[in-house]
């Protein structure tokens, strides 16, 4: 699996349908704003507050979208090659919680 094309199609796309990147810190906000649109989604449609009509229709897999899209241009802006990163986080992950989540009561 390769992030790297995607990270291209990203920076192809601000390129021809935008006008630059907007600077990180608005990426950030909108980051933490797309987040809080998917927390919204899953605490009403999977926890227990009840789903105002107007959410039912909203599309969890696109807002998981807008956070992936983001989440991207911020690598892209700031040098960050995703692949390279995630395997990374892969590996340190494998090696710290191998046993970890197997072990544990509460997911059994």
């Amino acid at each position: 699996m390769s992030l790297k094309p995607l990270q291209k199609q990203v920076d192809e796309w601000i390129q021809s349908h935008g006008v630059r990147y907007f600077n990180e810190l608005t990426n950030m906000a909108q980051l933490t704003e797309e987040v809080g649109e998917v927390a919204r989604i899953i605490a009403r449609r999977y926890g227990e507050q009840s789903e105002k009509e107007s959410d039912k229709n909203k599309d969890l897999g696109e807002e998981l979208a807008d956070v992936i899209f983001v989440a991207i241009c911020l690598a892209n802006q700031t040098g960050v090659d995703l692949e390279a990163a995630f395997q990374k986080k892969i590996e340190a992950k494998t090696k710290r919680d191998h046993n970890r989540h197997q072990n544990n009561p509460k997911l059994k």
